[in-house]
């Protein structure tokens, strides 16, 4: 009866021993940590509150696997989706514009652009062609905002309503040398009492 109860006390502690190793084991509770452990991913598209594309961050294995893989957002922390995210980048992403500094104009070169202008108007000859209604009377007089355009279309300057001295439209054919109104700064051309633009006006 001794040694009966002995193997039975064996067999128990057999037991609880084996339990216990399987209970114990780190491999078990290694097992157990996969559900609790994050998870390194690779963002490849930029995620709200999680992160930008290309970025590398930590997710719950749950929601990479329901959420992000599904739809393409993320993928795993791998040497060669790496590498594929960062080739990828290379041809999708746009380049940085180069942030242009913009100096502020001198009084210097304001004048500059000044006088080229006035040469410009002063060597020039806005054209212009319209319709008579009796001789050389026009059929639709040429105002001031008509010179300004033209002026801008056929030379390449742009001048303000206050720059040109026109009292009244010009109403009939011919040749008129129209006031300009510049910087008294800028030199006047030899022989020149004042700025002018020539203004020819044909018969269409």
């Amino acid at each position: 009866m001794v040694y009966l109860q002995y193997g039975r006390n064996i067999l128990r502690r057999s037991k609880v021993l084996n339990t216990e190793r399987v209970l114990h084991h780190p491999l078990f509770y290694g097992g157990q940590g996969v559900r609790y452990r994050k998870l390194e991913v690779i963002l490849t598209t930029n995620v709200d509150k999680l992160g930008k594309a290309g970025e590398t961050v930590k997710v719950a294995p749950g929601h990479f696997r329901n959420h992000l893989m599904p739809k393409l957002l993320a993928v795993p922390n791998i040497d060669k989706f790496a590498y594929l995210i960062s080739e990828q980048r290379k041809i999708y992403q746009p380049k940085e514009v180069e942030e242009v500094k913009v100096v502020p104009k001198t009084e210097e070169d304001t004048m500059k652009e000044y006088q080229k202008a006035a040469r410009r108007l002063e060597n020039a000859k806005l054209v212009l062609r319209r319709y008579i209604k009796i001789d050389t009377e026009l059929r639709s007089p040429v105002d001031k905002d008509e010179i300004i355009s033209e002026v801008a279309r056929q030379l390449g300057v742009r001048i303000e309503p206050e720059n040109l001295q026109l009292p009244s439209p010009l109403s009939s054919l011919g040749e008129f040398e129209v006031p300009l109104r510049l910087p008294k700064t800028l030199p006047l051309p030899e022989g020149k009492v004042q700025w002018t633009l020539d203004v020819k006006i044909r018969k269409k």
